[in-house]
């Protein structure tokens, strides 16, 4: 039988790896951990019987050939039972990292899923800032004072007295310097000290593991030069909720298909010779899963802002929009020559007070009533890992009649019992929303974003919308990873089953109620709307692969949330997030802990945010949960940060502690306790 993951899988064709035994025999291998061992071993004793020269790498970092012990390895993707089983015969970590066991990690175990869904019997969970001791800010002022005193003499003197270094700052042969000075000070005298925490090249398919190409710097991260050596690390900074970025399975044998029958571009905008069918289908498609009338896509994420949100509002339009929302949401805001009003992070009462303000008092000067108030919300923040509080923000839409855009960047796929978005988590009617808009780019392996809404709505924003007419049109490749995950969520309908391929706008759909039972989604996928050629295998097309791994990642969300705070950390964000912010305050104390991270006998990458992305004092570490990484892999994390966050004094927060080892013992009960 061929893998789950497969679609119209190849003839055989000989393989170096022999047969392996039945999954009965494999009881060694029950945990992850216990197989990154045995692989450790293995490759250990391969590299004792190889002449060559080799430094020793870390237990998860790539060999630099396939060893002489490669015909011991048993690996086959045809697997009977499950795909990411483990291999009988440990295999070396070359041949390890050429496995699914890379991007998509096996966890069997029932017990570590979750539901994400908004309990009522509840209060929405307000954003809650904990503030550290007064020494940690202390300090943190501090050393930022001692970063700008030496910078700024640094360059004083070395304008002075070594000038060749300072030419692109300074007048020169008549020209004006490129690079301001006083502009480029925090790149110079900060980013840079650090630059080895940023911008790290990577190799390969960023799944659970990812490559990394190792570089050092003999000149202070002025430049850096490449070793030519490659390490394996554990991956928790990609944006791949949930795990769809392979390079083999279902999906990505779908968009190799599409490559042979439509090539790799359409060579031109939507507007003009762009547009294939692929592209009315995804946006049907989009359509029908978001639970609008009709949708449009975009070949950026970015620019599915700051392109249309122009097209929305203009002159004598407000738009109040809440004060950590993305940057491409305020370069559109700023395009559109609309006046613009923040208010407080998720603060309702700060929003319903300026609603007051702005309706009472009308256009400045004239007083005149706004052509329109768009409010613009996220469903879920990415520097804070919060969620919007979606309901009472649709109270007060009923209330005060005003528009509603939610940026579902983030939350779309990885939030709900369905993966249909922060809706489907507070159970809310799409409709009761008139914009929705949100990316490929986190949940789906791919790239671009959408915007959903009433169809005449949609067909305006297609012709005004400088996407459609600049952009170059998203690629077939792209278009068909959308298309063959976000059916996978969905699951195709039996032919024999009767659906509509189109919504209906109901005239009191702008009515919202708040119901107990969740409201009827748009339900599977017809057949009609796939390609005809893209026959996605069983488990994809019924929608259990795609339930299995909304639900894992709810549970490493909650369980890598929940066990950082019993540790001690001071971390922001809702429990259901799969953004976790660790706050570290200090920006030296930031780069240690990412080079401490990387440089562990399993490297683990983070990804490491500092001002201007963040408040001045709250520099982070932002890790970016997937549903590919297995339980052991959340443990390996808690137990880095346990001893990292020790050794640079980061556990500040209050509550209840435990040891790790309780914390990974009582990971179920953890979760579930929330």
């Amino acid at each position: 039988m061929p893998s789950p993951m497969a679609l119209n899988p190849p003839s055989r064709s000989p393989s170096i790896f022999k047969k392996k035994k039945s999954l009965s025999q494999l009881s060694s291998m029950t945990t992850a951990a216990s197989y990154l061992s045995a692989v450790h071993q293995a490759d250990t004793r391969a590299r004792s019987h190889d002449n060559s020269s080799v430094s020793s790498t870390p237990a998860l970092s790539l060999s630099s050939s396939v060893t002489a012990s490669s015909e011991d390895t048993v690996l086959n993707e045809d697997d009977e039972n499950n795909c990411l089983a483990y291999p009988f015969t440990p295999p070396t970590s070359e041949q390890v990292f050429t496995t699914v066991h890379t991007e998509f990690g096996h966890c069997a175990n029932e017990a570590y899923r979750c539901v994400s869904k908004h309990d009522y019997t509840k209060p929405v969970q307000e954003h809650a800032i904990e503030e550290p001791p007064y020494y940690i800010l202390l300090t943190t002022y501090i050393s930022y004072l001692i970063l700008l005193c030496f910078g700024h003499m640094r360059d004083f003197f070395g304008k002075r007295f070594t000038k060749s270094y300072f030419t692109h700052l300074m007048p020169h042969n008549g020209y004006a310097p490129l690079n301001s000075d006083f502009d480029s000070f925090y790149t110079r005298r900060l980013k840079r000290r650090m630059d080895d925490c940023f911008s790290q090249p990577v190799t390969g398919v960023a799944g659970r593991t990812i490559v990394i190409l190792d570089r050092y710097s003999t000149d202070n991260n002025h430049t850096q030069i490449f070793t030519g050596s490659k390490t394996r690390a554990l991956n928790i900074s990609s944006y791949n909720y949930l795990g769809f970025a392979q390079a083999r399975g279902g999906c990505a044998d779908a968009v190799e298909e599409s490559i042979r029958r439509y090539g790799v571009s359409t060579c031109g905008t939507r507007l003009e010779s762009g547009s294939s069918e692929l592209h009315a289908s995804a946006e049907a498609l989009v359509a029908r899963f978001i639970g609008m009338e009709d949708a449009l896509i975009s070949s950026m994420g970015f620019a599915t802002n700051s392109t249309f949100i122009p097209a929305l509002v203009g002159k004598g339009s407000l738009v109040i929009s809440d004060e950590l929302n993305h940057a491409s949401i305020r370069v559109g805001v700023r395009h559109s020559h609309a006046q613009v009003r923040m208010f407080k992070h998720n603060d309702m009462s700060s929003l319903e007070s300026l609603l007051r303000e702005v309706i009472s008092q009308g256009q400045p000067k004239t007083h005149r009533p706004w052509k329109k108030i768009l409010v613009i919300v996220e469903g879920l923040y990415s520097m804070e890992g919060t969620l919007v509080n979606l309901p009472r923000i649709v109270e007060l839409k009923q209330k005060y009649k005003f528009f509603l855009f939610v940026d579902e960047a983030h939350s779309i796929g990885a939030l709900g019992p369905h993966g249909r978005g922060v809706t489907d988590y507070f159970n809310i009617p799409p409709r009761s929303i008139d914009v929705l808009m949100g990316t490929f780019t986190k949940s789906f392996g791919a790239a671009g974003g959408y915007i959903a809404g009433p169809k005449i709505l949609i067909d305006a924003l297609r012709l005004r919308g400088h996407s459609g007419s600049y952009a170059e049109a998203m690629t077939p490749p792209v278009l068909t990873q959308v298309v063959s995950s976000m059916v996978s969520i969905m699951g195709v309908a039996p032919s024999s089953q009767s659906t509509k391929s189109s919504l209906i706008l109901s005239p009191a759909s702008s009515i919202v109620t708040l119901k107990d039972s969740a409201e009827e989604l748009p339900g599977m996928a017809p057949p009609s709307m796939l390609p005809t050629w893209m026959n996605l295998h069983p488990a994809l097309a019924d929608g259990s692969e795609a339930r299995m791994r909304i639900r894992r990642l709810a549970f490493n969300s909650r369980y890598l949330h929940q066990g950082l705070k019993k540790l001690g950390f001071i971390t922001y964000g809702h429990p259901f997030s799969p953004i976790v912010p660790l706050l570290v305050f200090n920006p030296g104390k930031m780069s240690m802990f990412s080079r401490m991270m990387r440089s562990r006998s399993t490297p683990i990458v983070v990804v490491v945010v500092a001002y201007p992305a963040t408040p001045l004092v709250t520099s982070r570490v932002r890790f970016c949960v997937s549903a590919a990484h297995t339980k052991e892999d959340i443990d390996m994390v808690l137990r880095a940060c346990d001893e990292v966050g020790g050794i640079l004094d980061l556990k500040h927060g209050l509550g209840e502690r435990w040891g790790i080892d309780e914390v990974c013992k009582r990971a179920v009960e953890l979760v579930h306790s929330v």
